[in-house]
């Protein structure tokens, strides 16, 4: 390794990029263009947030009138698209499909040789209403159920829950899904984030960015937590089972999914958040069963590890309670996610410079080289 380069393991504490988009404070605040997440929360809808994160202030009520008016009027698939889900192996992870479908997206774009910053966010609009689509498109068909269509009077959370269960949405289960999907639209520079600029910094389109960013979020350090703690859940019968489970996973050496952060050194913002909607969900279910198994479970973790539950952990509970099944709770976080991603996607753009990190070599010099035949 040359003298002056520095390795730093996981990129931790370096900066790779400057954003406008979001700040994840380690004192546990979350910040989108500004705004504390804290301030949000409770007061806009998700459409609000897709306009403040593409375009950097909060719509006004003509704004957000026509940010929701594109959004929902984009949310149709090309049939195309909607008979690969229908043709897809019923076996394999909805991830993989979902990528496949993105990805497919850029083969219908009418408009494949207009990058301006106009048309780009115009294309952002379009993966936002669509990826949503996609993931209630391929639930229903898995499901032998036809897909159904958005409602116009309907708002876009709203919406793609309707259109995942097929029946009617509540304003509990609005404001629940509104909610979770605000604390999953952006997150500062983490792994799927910061795949997609990379892919960006190329001026690769943008479906082949978000493609590489619903890769990394496939991961189980990733996106993939939220399904794996709900696996923990379920396997826990009773409250009196959690601490001897918790100690058992610690013993042996095993992570317990929903808990920690690279970055927060107090509780996740989000988390506070999604606790009181997980408590509201779980109350009008009759499953506070699961509630306080949570609570217990993130009791004994504190006392033994000190170290608070992340998005993911209450994250399941909420999915739950809305009727999704754990192998989709990815599929939601990435509808989520991709404001974030297309915001970031284009602020990349702008930036006009490829991410091209180093490397520190470690490996020999001079290695003999013995010709195959004596190999």
């Amino acid at each position: 390794m040359a003298d002056d380069t520095v390795y730093a393991r996981g990129l931790r504490d370096v900066a790779a990029c400057q954003t406008r988009i979001s700040f994840v404070d380690p004192l546990g605040a979350l910040y989108y263009a500004g705004y504390d997440i804290d301030r949000l929360i409770g007061r806009v809808c998700f459409e609000e947030v897709v306009h403040l994160l593409l375009y950097n202030k909060l719509p006004n009520k003509s704004e957000l009138d026509d940010v929701r008016s594109t959004l929902i009027s984009e949310m149709k698939l090309p049939k195309q698209i909607i008979t690969c889900l229908r043709q897809a192996p019923k076996n394999s992870h909805p991830m993989e499909n979902i990528r496949t479908a993105i990805s497919q997206l850029g083969e219908y774009d009418s408009n494949q040789n207009g990058h301006s910053e106009a048309a780009n966010k115009q294309r952002a609009l379009k993966l936002i209403a669509k990826v949503p689509t996609i993931v209630a498109t391929l639930y229903r068909v898995r499901n032998k159920q036809d897909p159904v269509s958005p409602k116009k009077e309907y708002g876009f959370a709203e919406n793609f829950l309707y259109m995942f269960r097929g029946k009617l949405v509540d304003v509990e289960e609005k404001a629940a899904l509104d909610s979770f999907m605000i604390l999953h639209a952006d997150h500062g520079l983490n792994a799927s984030t910061f795949a997609a600029r990379v892919t960006a910094s190329t001026f690769s389109d943008m479906y082949s960015a978000v493609t590489s960013a619903v890769g990394t979020l496939r991961g189980k350090l990733h996106g993939g937590a939220s399904e794996r703690v709900m696996g923990m859940l379920l396997d826990v019968n009773n409250l009196g089972e959690v601490e001897a489970y918790i100690q058992g996973m610690l013993f042996d050496g095993k992570k317990i999914m929903g808990f920690g952060h690279r970055i927060y050194a107090a509780e996740d913002p989000r988390s506070r958040h999604l606790r009181k909607v997980g408590k509201t969900l779980c109350q009008r279910i009759d499953r506070m069963d699961l509630y306080r198994k949570c609570r217990r479970i993130q009791d004994v973790v504190h006392k033994e590890r000190k170290i608070y539950p992340n998005v993911d952990f209450y994250a399941a509970i909420v999915l739950n309670a809305l009727g999704v099944p754990k192998e989709f709770f990815t599929p939601f976080f990435a509808s989520s996610r991709i404001a974030g991603w297309t915001a970031h996607i284009l602020e990349q753009y702008s930036e006009s410079v490829l991410i091209r990190p180093t490397s520190g070599y470690i490996g020999a010099y001079g290695t003999k080289f013995i010709p195959i035949e004596k190999r």
